[in-house]
């Protein structure tokens, strides 16, 4: 089975989804959440109910780090929707700390494939769990941001949010 609600942020509405693992989806509103919700619940095999009462947690984690207080989620999290190098990749980045940025392609060798820079690019651009899981502090090597699922706006909106609670 799978919960899902939407809760408010400073970049919008976000659709928060879980299992009974944990949070398996954070989607932004931009993507269309009933096109997410049925994605999802096609590649897990599973009913959909919207329930707000499992993300309680969830959204006043979600609300700490808006006010720049936290700096780490500490969530159960379902990976069931990554596997592979991409999954390798996805569950590197919450070691990269908060209001710091690394290169594509430095993640890709701390993934251990230096060469793999675009697969790496390509896993941070289908991180299932953005904001939480912080693919968001992922940027090209030329300075540029690169992509971001939110949009490069929401993408520059979280790392400059992050840099001014670090100064």
């Amino acid at each position: 089975m799978l919960t899902w609600t939407t809760t408010s942020s400073p970049l919008g509405e976000l659709m928060l989804m879980a299992t009974e693992k944990g949070i398996v989806r954070v989607a932004f509103e931009r993507e269309g959440f009933g096109a997410v919700r049925e994605r999802v619940a096609r590649a897990l095999g599973a009913g959909l109910v919207e329930d707000a009462r499992p993300f309680a947690e969830a959204e006043s984690q979600l609300d700490g780090y808006w006010s720049a207080g936290r700096r780490a989620f500490d969530l159960p999290l379902d990976w069931s929707l990554t596997s592979g190098f991409h999954g390798e990749v996805e569950r590197l980045l919450p070691s990269i700390p908060y209001g710091e940025t690394l290169t594509y392609s430095r993640l890709a060798a701390l993934a251990g494939r230096p060469k793999a820079h675009r697969a790496a690019a390509s896993a941070c651009a289908r991180n299932p769990l953005p904001i939480i899981v912080p693919c968001h502090r992922v940027t090209r090597r030329d300075g540029g941001l690169g992509g971001y699922l939110g949009g490069i706006d929401a993408k520059r909106f979280l790392l400059d949010l992050e840099k001014a609670a670090t100064r």
